[in-house]
């Protein structure tokens, strides 16, 4: 599968976080000619299986976004809006969004910034959204409180970096995809689950690490991307030097023996790898590796740069060599 065009056909579902179904309709689409069987469950995580005789492996790569929920409609027709997950709101003005509906518009910041005021200081409670409309009630007859945004940034190559918004984390939902396309035979019993509403806390991957009870968990997310200009050192990736195996981050420090297998492997099938240390944020492996009696749980990783932002930036070789990796995890008969 091409990648990026893979990427654009997710992104143009509607899928911020709490309203992932139709995001994942389109996975499910995609990954059932690789899979006996894919559910939804209660909370809307779509949960492929491909059956084997071996232990449980599971596999989660959230497929919800960061976006906007319309708190207010002004008199003139402007639209206050709340946060789904993080959004940076130093990086916001001017960014274009769009609807549910086909609704679209753009981010504004309200009016002046006074001169020496640093803009690390804005916040979003001084943005807005502006749809075009004239006044409140042309405003209403197009989005209602409630109404959910998000960005509507276009996807392109610059030679083998790939930008677009969403890499957190569809990118890693097309590295799942494609690393379903990859097994043929397995000796493990394998599931691959596009998690929700991670952004606001790992919560679907809870619920479906619950309901698998696998024996083990890997995580496939981005993570930072430590090479740009006076970087903060805050990680210890880089693009274009392989998938990154992690081995901790804020909200898990992984097996040591799944971070040793995953290594082993990589060199093994000669899939460019470095390790993962971030000192901030977590993924679904978070919620994975405490469900139960404990998960012997890891995390692949893309190096991701600008993370959140309307514009992120991952490397196809990065991307290629999480898929290769998580495959051969998917295969590998010493996990029994």
């Amino acid at each position: 599968m091409e990648i990026l065009e893979t990427l654009q056909a997710v992104n143009a579902c509607h899928g911020p976080s709490g309203d992932e179904s139709g995001v994942a309709a389109k996975l499910k689409e995609l990954a059932a000619p690789y899979v006996d069987v894919c559910t939804i469950d209660t909370l809307g995580n779509l949960i492929c299986h491909k059956r084997g005789d071996g232990p449980k492996v599971m596999f989660a790569a959230h497929m919800d976004s960061i976006g906007f929920i319309v708190t207010h409609i002004d008199e003139k027709g402007f639209l206050r809006f709340g946060q789904l997950g993080g959004l940076p709101a130093n990086d916001l003005p001017g960014t274009p969004v769009r609807f549910k509906n086909g609704t679209r518009g753009v981010v504004a910041q309200e009016g002046q910034r006074k001169s020496g005021e640093e803009p690390q200081k804005r916040t979003a409670a001084d943005l807005y959204l502006d749809i075009g409309a004239q006044d409140r009630a042309q405003a209403e007859a197009q989005v209602q409180i409630g109404d959910t945004a998000v960005y509507d940034t276009p996807s392109f190559y610059a030679g083998e970096r790939m930008f677009s918004p969403y890499m957190d984390d569809r990118i890693a939902c097309v590295v799942q995809l494609m690393a379903m396309a990859q097994i043929k035979d397995t000796p493990n019993d394998l599931y691959f689950v596009f998690t929700v509403q991670e952004e606001l806390g790992l919560r679907g991957a809870r619920t479906a690490a619950y309901g698998i009870d696998p024996d083990y968990g890997i995580a496939i997310d981005v993570t930072h991307s430590d090479d740009i200009p006076e970087p903060p050192h805050q990680g210890s990736s880089a693009a274009g030097r392989g998938a990154a195996i992690k081995v901790m981050d804020q909200s898990v420090i992984c097996h040591p023996a799944v971070v040793s297998r995953l290594e082993v492997l990589a060199k093994e099938h000669r899939i460019l790898f470095q390790r993962d240390v971030i000192r901030f944020g977590g993924t679904d492996a978070g919620a994975i590796h405490q469900t139960r009696r404990g998960v012997a749980t890891g995390g692949i990783s893309i190096p991701c740069r600008y993370t959140h932002s309307p514009m992120e930036m991952v490397d196809r070789r990065d991307v290629e060599a999480c898929a290769a990796l998580a495959a051969a995890f998917a295969q590998d008969a010493s996990l029994r």
